[in-house]
This record gives structure tokens, C-alpha cells and sequence, in this order.
């Protein structure tokens, strides 16, 4: 494949030059700086994907059923089949009374054409709809949407300071007086919003009866899949300013964010923007008041760097008190020789080395030149009273299982090609180097023996050293074992390669994990560092040996138990190894889907800050690309060890829990990792302990203490900083409804070792109906009873909540229980991003793409992406081919009347059905047509979009491969997984949310009882 570019290239262009936009606005649209976009990825030459001869799109229908219609490219006309062609009769008159739950539409009582609805809605202004700014283009915000108002604070014009600049401009940010309010800019007044946003009693509402006989519009219903392909468009064009915003962008949707002094919510997001300035308000709204948070989260091109600063022995100054770091929302007054802590308000003395003398506006003249002052998120140099031991380059050992069932099914030889892959290249002929200047690689082996190796590149070849006492491990060399892998690198690729032979006549069938894992702390004890290890059957063998717990038979409090380790020498290593500076991450492979113990093989990773990467079900020809990818991301990303992180808040906030992978000795303390990544992420919640002053701002500052994989002690700050208010019907216009639902789905992951799952989904469905009774109870206005009101900023929260439900961690019936656990402190550990996808895949349809999809646009150079459709089988068509990413895994799902065309056009000439097709393959070849390379580009896209885990395709071809229950455990709109259907599921939240305002609510212990709902099935599941 050839090279491509990053999608996201800045461009120009809005929201007004958006043809289907129905709410353009009047204002001019703000300079942008443009990065040129290259030429269509995969241009093959001799072949032109660009233009079809015939100029109409290639279609690919049911060779039996005739074409299916394709789609028009026009907002909102279905994304899929009509209703009435699946035999869903329509009731006119309940679909009447549902017409009102289209956004910004009221109720109406007579049948009418469907509107052409965009995403960019007419929500009331006062009634805590989306006033603030998130990326939807829409008017200005009403001056008393924002308090502590300062336009004189802020620039003039907001998307300016990005004329005539470079992609990584010098900002010039404002002189802030002491605990100055945050803002965004050119606030408008209420009429003018009225004018642009339409009229101000409009509610986002449905009249929803629990009538048999009526159903439900699923089109009418918020939608996921629109709600991310329209504001994603506005983000190729336009940059994230992070200070004149309130409300940041969809973490699904790629943008550039432009760092004013408040962190990119890529690195932090607060659940609610404007905080109540009570505790009692706060719990009116029903929502969780915390901060997500991704330390070390990449950034995206175009985006600038983060400053590495460097104060020498003295240290970055800090505040004498509650101990945070300088921050740009610190004021400097007294002539320059105080400045005022915004956390605590404590007056401190400025250092002589960083004195400097200040304007009359109260901003030190030298702002401009120091980071510090200027960026939300910097990194700090510590001097050596900030160091746990001396730091150096991080150290990888590798640990690779050699026992019988790794080498039987082509996993020992699979991870061996993996390692040498993430260190050398594909061909292993790469010179650049995949890890930095002073860090080192060793290796170990081990089956009922644990063998080291020394590579020291004055050897020939490796020598092995075998101990065999496991219930005493040592470490039996010091030097060699670790070793700079572009200087040994013959050695360690001979060692690679003859492995799967030197080990195949052993084939010893119990691995012995413990006395490796204990080995392996051993030899990094005294400089930290991280471990990668492959296991491909239960550790059976020597100290700390597992057992089949579960049988299948344990349910409600009997499988809680099987969701965490009670064994106390798999605990008292992963202490050891987080004392140490040491974590782990676990490549495993069961045995046919067979019992690992994850819960205890996993503790030691997830208590380390490491990963688990779980292969249920291994197949050599279909998972060795997707194991091989992910371990070259394992080594590659971004990784610190000997890592601690505190959170700090402004008075009248506490910390009240943290959620997460990690060790938290005490309650209060920092909480430790052995390892820390770009991936990971953790949840820290607020509580109250006074009331806070709704004339100043709530400011939050996170401290993450590392090693970088190049051996320097850093701090990463990242600051953060929201408004107060005593009205809170103003909070409800700036939720981030990501870092609600992620913060929601962290606090239940943690509780799965404590409850029960059925108390869980209860717990979940009752959060919801809170949320939503809370806003229809005091901050809607008058509707009538039959309506149910979504606040606009948590317009998909219900089916974000639903998917969590449905997921392998708390769904109901029968799952194995490593699956649940697994997924369990997946969910614990993801990004904003990564759990998204993972609640709410993305489906593409791939059969009727227009000409132009897939390719760069040839004025913005922004690939065009097809629209995603929703999770529902309902909309998949006769003949049809679909991609559906929920971030782990991606399935091709080819229907059993598939187009051969199609099926030649993506696999080849000599594949025109579905049976001639290899189930295990994991990417389409490279071919000269026209569909394929427009499948492969957004497959490359789709890669860009993700977390850990590496994407390749596994085919689903109905009627024929087991995936197909895998993707139609996707399809989360669906009746499945034990649960309801999205339209039953908001048909049951609103009976709650009516009962709770009539007062006549009982608490349910879980929504399962529910699923048998009034409504029948609305849409035919996927069987």
C-alpha cells in the first residue's frame, strides 16, 4: 500500500458554506490557516479511482431482488430502507403525536411529509438547551448564558488570532486579574440568538404513549451516527479554540485544538463546564460532577507540541500551600512579587530567578515568552528531589510463553514476528529507530522452566541460562540481558526466528507465570520499566498456580467473586512491581476460547497500569496481523513508568473517589502506576465541602509525576477551568455528555467486584431516569405529560447508557466470565474516544458509495467519508456490505445475495461468491479498482480513530462465518443482549421519568423485567 495522509488536514470552509446547513448563519466566516492536502491515498498508477467513465456510482445489488436504492446523499432521508418495506406497519395516529420528536419541533396532530431535519437544532434558549458552543454551527450565546461576563478580556473576534498564522501559532493570550472569569467571546444578545436559533418556547420533546397498538418512529429518535457526521464536518475546517469555547467537541469527532491557557479536552474533560455553585444544585440535576482525564493522549497534526520547561535544581514554582504548579490562571500583583494561587487563594512570594515586573492590567510583561503562563497543558523538568530512584531509558523485557499450546497454534511463532515487527519493521530492514536513545530491550522464555537470555552484542549469537528452581526465582545474569536493540540486533533476530523451532519438540503443557513475573521484577526492580508477556493456557505450573474456577454455574453474588483474585501472591507482585516502577501488558491467547483466569492473571496488569490484549478464540492466518500490529502500538506509543498523579481543586470541591486502572493505598492518596500510556485514561469525582462563589471560576489541575521512556523525570500539568453559577439551569447548557456517560461507566466497572451486575444495570437505568426526571422536573418549562424532554446536550445519553447495559462487562444472561472481567477494566481504562466506539459502533455502508467517497476532497484535501448508519438491522439492506468498528473489532458483514461484481471489485477475479472467500483473512488486497481503494482509505481513516487496539477486518458473511453473532451483538439498537431496544428503552425511561413526577416511582433493581415492554418489537432484530 502506498502512503497516505491524515484525514484531518485544516482546510477552509464552515458551517455557512454548507449547503444542507438549515440555520446558516449571518456572520462572515473566520479566517483559517489551511495545510495543503495531498493527492487520493492508494492512486495506483496507471489507474484512476477519481472519476467514473460512465459517471454514475458503481452499485452492487441482489442479483435476484434487483439494486437496492442507493442512498441520495441528502440529510436525514433514512440512511437505510423505508420502514414499510421490513413490514412494519405504522400507526398514524400515535406516529402523528411522535412527529414532535424531531429536534426543535413541537408536537404536531396531522400527518405531514417528513421535515429534512440537519443537525444543527432549534432548541430553547432558556431551558437549558446547547447554548454553548461545542462545533454544531449555530448562533452566538446569549450574554446570560455566561457568567462574570468580560468581553474586554477576551479578543475581539473570535477564530482571528488564527489570520495570516502558521499552524502552530504564538497566542496572545489576555491579561487576567485575580481568580478572573472565564469566557468565551462576543456574546449576543438573547434576541439576536432567538433570530438565528428560531424561536425560544420550541422543546426538544416526543409525546410518548405506552399504547400496544401505536409505534414508535425510529427516525425520529436522536440519533448517534448523524449527531457525529455533522459536527465532524464542521471540525475539518475549523479549529478547537480551547478558552473562547464552553463546550468542546464530541470526543468521536477529529478536531485541532488550539491551547489557550485550558487544557484540550483531548488531555482533560469536566462532566459539566458551568459547575453549581451548590451541592444541593448540583443534585437537582442529577448528573456526577468529575473530570476525566488522558494524560498523555495524543495529539493530532497541526496541533502544538507540548512545552517541556525546565526551572533547574529550584524546581517549577508552586504554590506554598495546596502545592500547585504555576499555572495561566495565577495573577501576579504587588508590582510582580506576589502571585495568588487560583486553587486556594494564598498569596505567595515570587522566586528571585522568576521575578518579573508586571503591566497595569496585573500581567507580567514577559507572559507572551513563558509556556507556563500561556498553555494548559505543560510538562516540567524535576530536579532530583522529585526522583524515586535514578532515571534512565525505560527497559522492555519481553516474556514469551514457549509451552505446547502457543507453539500448537502458531502464537509463539505469531508474537515472536510481532516483536521483530515493532522494533525493525515489517521487512526488518528499517533503521529509524521505534524507541528512544536509551532505552533497551531483554528476553525472557518460559514454560515449566523459565529461561534468560543474553544478548550481548559481543556475542555470536545469544546464550540461554535456564533456571529451573521456580520456587525460588533468580535473576541469573546482570550483564546482557538488557541490551540497546539496534546494536544486538542480529542477535535478537536469530533468536526470534529459531525460537518456534528450538522450542518445538519440548511442547511443555503447563506454563509456570508467577515465578516469571517474580523473575522478571527482579531484573527491573532497580531501574523500573515494562514488561510484555504472552500466555496461551492456564498457569498451572509451579508457585501461584491457577485453577478452573468458573464452571458456569455461578450467578448474582456467587460471580462477583469470580471477577477478582483472592489469591495473595498474584497481589503481592503487582504491589511489588507498582512499588518498583514496573508494569505489565498481557498478549493473551486461550486455548479455544478456553478458561485463562483473567480476573487474576489481569490483576497484575490492571494494577500495574498495563493492558490486556485478549485473543479468545486464536486463529494463526486471521489474528496474526491484528497481534502483530498491536504489539508494534505497545511499544511504540507513548509510555512513562514510576508514575503517581494528584488532582487538585479549586475550595469548595474535594476529591471524593478516583476510577481506574491503579494502585490507591489510602483514601486521599495519589494514586501510582507502574506504567502509565497515551491511551490510558482515569475518572476523578467532586463533592462539595462549602459552597462555591459564583463571582469566581472553579479551576482544576492535574499533576501527572513520570519517567519518560527516554529516562527524564517530567510533571505533566494539565489545567483546567469552568464557571460557576447559583442558577442551575445554566449548567445544564455546558454538560459534556461524553465525560458524563464515561465517568457513569468507570464508577460501574469499579463496583463489579462489590455488586451484584443485575444491581448494576439497575443502578444505570436509574441514573438515567435521575438525570432525565431532574431536567423535566426544574429545568424544562411546561410541556405537556405525554412529552419526553432530552436536554440537548444529552440528546444520545439514553443510548450511550444502553449500550453500556448491552456490553460484555454488565449485560444480562450467560457470558464467560474472562470477557466480562476483561472488558471490565477495558472500560476503566479507555479514553473518551475509544469508549464511544466501543458504546456505540460505527457502521458504514460500503455497497452504494457515491464516486467520491473515500477520496480527498480536491479543494480542502479532507477525505469524504461516507455517512455511518444506525446500529439497527433494520437498516440493512437486501445485497448489502457493511464495515461496523466498535473500536476493538472491525467486521465486513457481506449479505448472503451479495453483487459478485462487488465481491470481485473487493477480493479479485478469482472471487465472485461468498464461499470462495478465506474466512481467515484480515485485509483486502490491493487492487486496481475503483472500490476498492475507496474501502481501503477508510479503513485507513477508521485507523486514526481508535485507541489500542489494532484494526484489521474479520468477515462476517451471513449464513456462513460465527462472526455474524458477532456483529449482530453490535447492532445496539436492536433488541439484544438481554436488553431492550433503543425505542423500548426510551419508552420505559420516560414511563419512569413520568412516574417520578407524578411521585408515584419505585426504584427498580434492574431494567431486565422491563424488556417485554408495551411496545413490541419496532424494528425485526437481527434474527
Amino acid at each position: 500500500m502506498s502512503d497516505y495522509q491524515l484525514y484531518h488536514a485544516l482546510g477552509q470552509g464552515g458551517p455557512n458554506d454548507d449547503p444542507s446547513n438549515p440555520n446558516p448563519s449571518g456572520q462572515p466566516v473566520p479566517p483559517q490557516f489551511q495545510q495543503p492536502g495531498g493527492p487520493a491515498p492508494y492512486q495506483q498508477t496507471g489507474a484512476n479511482y477519481n472519476h467514473n467513465p460512465q459517471g454514475q456510482p458503481q452499485q452492487y445489488g441482489n442479483p435476484q431482488m434487483g439494486q437496492p436504492a442507493p442512498y441520495q446523499g441528502q440529510h436525514d432521508q433514512g440512511y437505510a430502507t423505508n420502514p414499510n418495506q421490513s413490514g412494519v406497519s405504522q400507526d398514524p395516529g400515535l406516529a402523528s403525536q411522535m412527529g414532535g420528536l424531531g429536534l426543535g419541533e413541537a408536537a404536531s396532530h396531522g400527518r405531514k411529509k417528513k421535515k429534512d431535519r440537519h443537525a444543527y437544532h432549534t432548541v430553547e434558549a432558556p431551558g437549558g438547551s446547547s447554548a454553548a458552543f461545542n462545533g454544531m454551527p449555530q448562533g452566538a450565546v446569549p450574554a446570560s448564558a455566561y457568567l462574570n461576563a468580560d468581553p474586554s478580556a477576551m479578543p475581539s473576534a473570535p477564530g482571528g488570532q488564527f489570520m495570516n498564522q502558521p499552524v502552530t501559532p504564538q497566542m496572545s493570550q489576555f491579561p487576567a486579574a485575580a481568580n478572573a472569569p472565564f469566557n468565551p467571546a462576543n456574546p449576543t444578545s438573547p434576541v439576536e440568538f432567538a433570530s438565528r436559533n428560531g424561536t425560544a418556547d420550541q422543546a426538544f420533546g416526543a409525546s410518548v404513549q405506552t399504547s400496544a397498538q401505536g409505534r414508535v418512529d425510529p427516525d425520529q429518535i436522536p440519533s448517534v451516527p448523524r449527531s457525529r457526521d455533522a459536527i465532524s464536518q464542521y471540525y475539518l475546517s475549523n479549529v478547537y479554540p480551547t478558552f473562547e469555547h464552553h463546550l468542546p467537541p464530541p470526543a468521536s469527532v477529529a478536531f485541532v485544538a488550539f491551547d489557550q491557557g485550558n487544557s484540550s479536552p483531548k488531555f482533560t474533560r469536566l462532566t459539566m463546564n458551568n459547575i453549581p455553585s451548590t451541592s444541593d444544585a448540583l443534585q437537582s440535576t442529577g448528573l456526577p460532577l468529575g473530570l476525566l482525564l488522558q494524560p498523555l493522549a495524543p495529539l493530532q497534526a497541526g496541533e502544538l507540541e507540548i512545552p517541556v520547561l525546565d526551572f533547574g535544581d529550584v524546581g517549577p514554582p508552586r504554590c506554598h500551600r495546596c502545592r500547585a504548579y504555576i499555572n495561566p490562571f495565577m495573577v501576579f500583583r504587588s508590582g510582580g512579587n506576589k502571585f495568588v494561587c487560583n486553587m486556594c487563594n494564598y498569596a505567595n512570594d515570587v522566586p528571585p530567578e522568576y521575578f518579573c515586573a508586571i503591566t497595569p492590567q496585573g500581567a507580567r510583561v514577559d507572559r507572551e515568552q513563558r509556556p507556563e503562563l500561556m498553555r494548559g497543558t505543560v510538562e516540567f523538568l524535576v530536579p532530583k528531589e522529585y526522583w524515586s530512584k535514578e532515571p534512565v531509558g525505560i527497559r522492555w523485557l519481553f516474556l514469551i510463553d514457549v509451552g505446547q499450546e502457543a507453539f500448537n497454534k502458531g502464537f509463539l511463532e505469531a508474537f515472536c514476528e510481532g516483536v521483530m515487527v515493532a522494533l525493525y519493521g515489517k521487512d526488518g530492514s528499517e533503521d529509524e529507530r521505534k524507541i528512544p536513545e536509551g532505552a533497551k530491550v531483554g528476553f525472557v522464555t518460559f514454560d515449566k522452566d523459565i529461561h534468560f537470555y543474553n544478548m550481548n552484542p559481543a556475542l555470536d549469537q545469544a546464550q540461554m541460562l535456564i533456571m529451573p528452581d521456580i520456587e525460588d526465582p533468580f535473576l541469573p545474569l546482570s550483564d546482557g540481558l538488557f541490551v540497546d536493540p539496534y546494536e544486538a540486533k542480529s542477535n535478537i533476530t536469530s533468536l526470534l526466528t529459531q525460537l518456534p523451532a528450538l522450542f518445538s519438540q519440548v511442547k511443555n503443557p503447563e506454563p509456570a507465570l508467577l515465578p516469571t513475573l517474580t523473575a522478571a521484577l527482579a531484573a527491573l526492580e532497580k531501574t523500573g520499566g515494562k514488561i510484555v508477556c504472552s500466555l496461551s493456557a492456564l498457569p498451572t505450573w509451579g508457585p501461584g498456580r491457577l485453577f478452573l474456577r468458573d464452571d458456569g454455574k455461578q450467578h448474582g453474588d456467587a460471580e462477583k467473586k469470580l471477577f477478582t483474585t483472592e489469591h495473595p501472591g498474584w497481589r503481592k507482585v503487582a504491589d511489588k512491581m507498582v512499588a518498583a516502577g514496573v508494569g505489565v501488558d498481557f498478549f493473551l491467547a486461550a486455548p479455544g476460547g478456553g478458561y485463562l483466569d483473567i480476573a487474576t492473571i489481569g490483576h497484575v496488569s490492571a494494577s500495574t497500569g498495563g493492558e490486556t490484549f485478549y485473543y479468545p478464540n486464536f486463529v494463526a492466518p486471521r489474528d496474526s496481523a491484528k497481534l502483530s500490529q498491536e504489539i508494534m502500538h505497545t511499544v511504540t506509543r507513548e509510555t512513562g513508568y514510576q508514575a503517581l498523579m494528584k488532582v487538585r481543586c479549586s475550595n469548595g470541591l474535594q476529591i471524593s473517589s478516583y476510577h481506574g486502572n491503579f494502585i490507591q493505598h489510602t483514601f486521599g492518596a495519589d494514586i501510582e502506576f507502574g506504567v502509565v500510556d497515551a491511551d490510558k485514561a482515569m475518572g476523578a469525582m467532586f463533592s462539595y465541602d462549602g459552597k462555591l462563589d459564583a463571582k469566581l471560576d472553579a479551576h482544576f489541575q492535574s499533576a501527572l509525576l513520570y519517567t519518560t521512556a527516554s529516562g527524564q523525570r517530567r510533571v505533566r500539568c494539565s489545567n483546567v477551568i469552568a464557571s460557576v453559577s447559583d442558577n442551575a439551569k445554566d449548567c445544564m447548557k455546558f454538560v459534556d455528555q461524553d465525560a458524563v456517560y464515561a465517568l457513569i461507566a468507570k464508577e460501574a466497572a469499579s463496583k463489579m467486584t462489590s455488586n451484584s451486575l443485575k444491581d448494576i444495570r439497575g443502578a444505570l437505568t436509574e441514573k438515567n431516569v435521575d438525570i432525565l426526571a431532574g431536567y423535566r422536573k426544574n429545568f424544562s418549562g411546561s410541556h405537556p405529560p405525554g412529552q419526553l424532554v432530552l436536554p440537548e446536550n444529552l440528546k444520545e445519553f439514553s443510548m450511550y447508557i444502553l449500550g453500556l447495559i448491552k456490553s460484555r462487562a454488565f449485560k444480562g444472561g450467560q457470558e464467560p466470565t474472562d470477557r466480562r472481567v476483561h472488558d471490565m477494566r477495558m472500560i476503566k481504562s479507555m479514553g473518551a474516544l475509544e469508549l464511544s466506539l466501543y458504546l456505540y459502533p460505527r457502521m458504514i455502508p460500503i455497497h452504494n458509495l457515491l464516486p467520491e467517497d473515500g477520496f480527498p476532497d480536491p479543494e480542502s484535501g479532507h477525505l469524504r467519508m461516507p455517512p455511518s448508519i444506525r446500529d439497527s438491522f433494520s437498516r440493512v439492506e437486501e445485497g448489502g456490505v457493511y464495515l461496523i468498528d466498535n473500536g476493538q473489532n472491525c467486521y465486513l458483514w457481506m449479505h448472503a445475495q451479495t453483487s459478485p461484481n462487488l465481491i470481485v471489485d473487493l477480493f479479485g477475479e478469482d472471487k465472485d461468491t461468498l464461499k470462495s472467500l478465506d474466512p481467515f483473512s484480515s485485509s483486502l488486497p490491493v487492487l486496481q479498482t475503483h472500490l476498492s481503494a475507496q474501502v481501503r482509505n477508510i479503513l485507513e481513516y477508521l485507523k486514526t480513530m481508535r485507541g489500542s487496539k489494532a484494526l484489521t477486518i474479520q468477515l462476517a458473511r451471513q449464513g456462513l462465518d460465527g462472526a455474524e453473532y458477532e456483529f449482530a451483538r453490535l447492532l445496539v439498537e436492536d433488541r439484544n443482549n438481554e436488553a431492550q431496544s433503543y425505542v423500548d428503552w426510551l419508552v420505559h425511561i420516560h414511563r419512569h421519568v413520568q412516574l417520578e413526577l407524578t411521585g408515584q416511582r419505585k426504584k427498580e433493581d434492574s431494567g431486565d423485567n422491563s424488556i417485554a415492554s408495551n411496545f413490541a418489537g419496532l424494528r425485526p432484530p437481527y434474527w
